[in-house]
């Protein structure tokens, strides 16, 4: 069996390492972005800061767009690297598993906000039931009476 690969090739498998090590890269630092945020949401809800929430909220989606746009371009790179892969691989499983960490980070975050948002949404609406209306029982000036005429007298 010929271990010996060309020129060529290893600037190839050199290039694909590169590139996959840049993305990976990119990506770490949007899950970083995007746990940054999910904290800041946090610190909202707990606050009851509805206009904060809602730019951390837009911000989340825009993260997340970009995070699955990268995601695309990722997944082919990453079928190139175990193909050419070595025993010397660098940084790859490095960054892998640290995308990997991040990513439990993230959903443990996001399943608290939820938790927590949850939570304030269920007070508010306790807070709601339990408001008193102080016009519940009693009829409005508008309403009829049930004493309306039926006949009308003329005197001319």
């Amino acid at each position: 069996m010929n271990t010996h690969i060309d020129e060529k090739e290893l600037n190839e498998r050199v290039a694909i390492l590169r590139r996959l090590k840049e993305l990976l890269i990119e990506q770490r630092a949007k899950f970083r972005e995007y746990l940054t945020v999910l904290e800041k949401q946090e610190s909202s809800i707990a606050g009851e800061d509805m206009e904060k929430l809602l730019a951390h909220t837009e911000l989340e989606q825009k993260i997340i767009g970009n995070i699955s746009d990268l995601q695309k371009v990722i997944k082919p790179m990453e079928a190139l690297y175990k193909d050419i892969r070595s025993e010397n691989e660098g940084d790859i499983p490095v960054l892998q598993a640290d995308l990997s960490k991040l990513q439990s980070q993230i959903l443990l975050q996001n399943e608290k906000n939820r938790t927590a948002l949850r939570m304030h949404i269920n007070s508010v609406r306790s807070k709601i039931q339990g408001l008193q209306n102080p016009y519940k029982k009693k009829q409005s000036i508008y309403a009829s009476t049930g004493q309306t005429a039926s006949l009308i007298n003329i005197h001319g």
